[in-house]
């Protein structure tokens, strides 16, 4: 029998069943005509779908009927043990709601997308009397502009880039820009005018960012028409230098306008275009802003039902965009009809708070960009599809060589990296069948070892990991890579069965006598043996291949972590010594080394500076 109950103003029925089949008959027999939401799970209580239905007994019947159904779609349906279905009040509320089940709960057999970060954009601060430009990824919670958002970071570090050498903005950290006493390398090579020491006015530097605003705005036409009468202006005035920096950014201006595609008419764009081929398909997006092409990116939905191109892309649409801090453009340009367009219109005008509007049929330079989308789905899905062919192989000659009895599914490897011992970083990557999963990677900051003590630091990382494994955060894999020879390999069986861990292949990858490639001895702890494959061995490629990420990987982090704890000034942990004071030392004195050289009477001579406090800064520049 059917349960129902009242929750968040929605109506929810849950089938429950004894016995192993479902009884569709009995339970569509109960089920509402009403918008809403439907959740599928399996006997184990496992999610399986999520849909929504503008009239949920005609949607969930289509499930059950006797013939047409692919492949895919009856092996969902055997799975199935019981139904939820939410009523909505209307079809975009529906929607809504299942855009966010699919986002916390992933559903085993819905469209996934594996990349769901939000897009990097140029932020300008607006509190600061000098602002700064700078990447920013994340909430907006700065006060500020926000131009974008861009394809990826390289796109925003080419555009900062070009505005830094045409504009001189400054890019650097406040913390940084409030203790200079004299200007930076950035300074000496042309990419900041230093208004840190007041080299420049702020009525002039404030031209300076509102020009670059208008560039990030697609008005390169007037930035031009308005630098050429300053130009002319500061000629008149004998102000050579000044003309021609002024010559100098409009011939900059001009070469990057004569390079870019941009639609006659401004406006914000993104255009979908989608590719099938062999179980596997591809939605590449141009994203236009200010009628200029800012870059595109490939998705590769997850999807398991054998959907058609335009039910694939239908449903990427509102995953990518609904219930995201991405920006929804004015317009959405795609290559296959959408279907239930009109409350997904409605949704993503909801969200935006302006009027969205998908469009399918197109002409002019419109269609033109829609072909551009789809032959780019096309080609990257092909790449796709070779490179998972030639990955495949490499899996298959990686069973072969470990003797293992099936294919390996999922492989793990840790490496550890440091300079002399400091800021140690262990990092852990992970590829399956299908390549690397880069949101199962993780970084371990490595404490409390010996410095430079790698066999304390790789059994830090392996309990830490393991340890979380085994409490069911994550996936086992099938193989262990360590890159390091038998010391290495011991750590990491005495930490596995310390931890209790059976099932995991461990594999020490060791380099040869001359540490180049192709000459790596493989320290199987299966059987106990030594392996050295030749240089042309798929096996050897793949392992290669997933070691160099992980050596890839910690080196970033551990760069990172060196990098922060380097840039941090002593002064700032010396309670009292805030951001004023901190710069009045570095004015006073010249520099860091100037203030460490100084007696306790010099640093109080300091203005706003205490004997008392000239005390605690000369203990703590004094304390190792």
């Amino acid at each position: 029998m059917p349960i129902t109950r009242l929750l968040m103003g929605t109506l929810r029925f849950a089938h429950l069943t004894s016995s192993q089949m479902f009884d569709s008959k009995r339970f569509l027999q109960t089920t509402t005509r009403k918008p809403g939401v439907y959740q599928m799970f399996d006997a184990e209580g496992r999610i399986l779908y999520v849909g929504k239905a503008k009239n949920l007994r005609n949607r969930l019947t289509s499930y059950f009927r006797a013939s047409g159904l692919t492949a895919k779609t009856m092996a969902l349906v055997q799975r199935i043990d019981s139904i939820e279905v939410t009523v909505t009040r209307s079809e975009t509320e529906a929607l809504v709601l299942e855009q966010s089940l699919i986002k916390s709960q992933r559903p085993t057999y819905n469209v996934m997308l594996k990349d769901d970060k939000g897009y990097p954009y140029i932020f300008v601060s607006d509190k600061d009397t000098f602002p700064r430009i700078a990447l920013h990824r994340g909430a907006k919670r700065k006060k500020g502009q926000y131009f974008g958002p861009f394809p990826n970071a390289s796109s925003v570090r080419d555009s900062l880039n070009f505005l830094q050498k045409t504009f001189r903005i400054r890019s650097c950290e406040d913390s940084v820009f409030r203790n200079r006493s004299r200007p930076c390398l950035q300074y000496q090579i042309q990419r900041c005018t230093a208004p840190c020491v007041d080299f420049i006015a702020e009525e002039d530097y404030r031209a300076d960012v509102r020009h670059a605003e208008m560039f990030l705005t697609g008005r390169s036409d007037k930035i031009i028409r308005e630098l050429a009468d300053e130009m002319d202006r500061a000629s008149r005035e004998l102000e050579f230098e000044k003309a021609a920096r002024l010559r100098d950014q409009i011939s900059a201006l001009r070469r990057l306008h004569a390079d870019q595609v941009a639609e006659r008419s401004s406006g914000d764009v993104d255009v979908l275009g989608i590719a099938s081929q062999g179980g596997s398909s591809c939605v590449h997006i141009l994203f236009i802003r200010q009628g200029r092409i800012l870059g595109s990116r490939s998705y590769f939905p997850d999807e398991r039902l054998g959907l058609s191109t335009a039910e694939l892309l239908s449903a990427f649409i509102p995953q990518f965009y609904l219930g995201t801090q991405r920006e929804v453009p004015r317009q959405i340009l795609t290559s296959e009809p959408i279907e239930d367009l009109e409350p997904l219109q409605q949704a993503l005008s909801e969200q935006s708070g302006r009027e969205v509007a998908i469009l399918h049929r197109l002409r002019g330079n419109r269609a033109t960009w829609v072909d551009m989308a789809r032959q780019a789905a096309e080609q990257n899905l092909g790449s796709r599809t070779a490179a998972q062919q030639k990955l495949q192989s490499r899996f298959e000659s990686l069973q072969e060589a470990l003797r293992l009895e099936q294919l390996p599914e999922r492989l793990e490897c840790f490496d550890i990296s440091h300079s002399g011992g400091e800021a140690t970083v262990a990092s852990c990557v992970v590829f399956d069948t299908g390549g690397p999963v880069k949101s199962d990677y993780r970084r371990f900051n490595i404490e409390n070892i010996q410095p430079g003590d790698d066999y304390a630091a790789m059994a830090q990382a392996l309990k830490r990991r393991y340890t979380r494994l085994s409490s069911g955060e994550g996936r086992f894999p099938n193989i262990l890579l360590i890159d390091g020879g038998k010391g290495q390999v011991r750590q990491a069986v005495d930490s596995l069965n310390e931890l209790g861990v059976v099932g995991v292949q461990i594999v020490g990858v060791a380099k040869g006598t001359t540490r180049k490639a192709g000459f790596e001895t493989l320290y199987v702890v299966a059987g106990n043996r030594e392996l050295v494959l030749s240089a042309d061995s798929p096996a050897l490629h793949l392992i290669q291949q997933v070691r160099d990420e992980a050596h890839r990987f910690a080196i970033t982090g551990h760069r990172q972590r060196r990098d922060k704890k380097r840039r941090e000034s002593p002064l700032e942990g010396i309670p009292g010594v805030g951001p004023a004071r901190r710069r009045a030392l570095l004015r006073h004195f010249g520099g860091l080394q100037e203030i460490r050289r100084a007696s306790v009477d010099e640093i109080a001579g300091v203005e706003g500076v205490s004997r008392k406090l000239a005390q605690d800064i000369y203990s703590a520049l004094h304390s190792e």
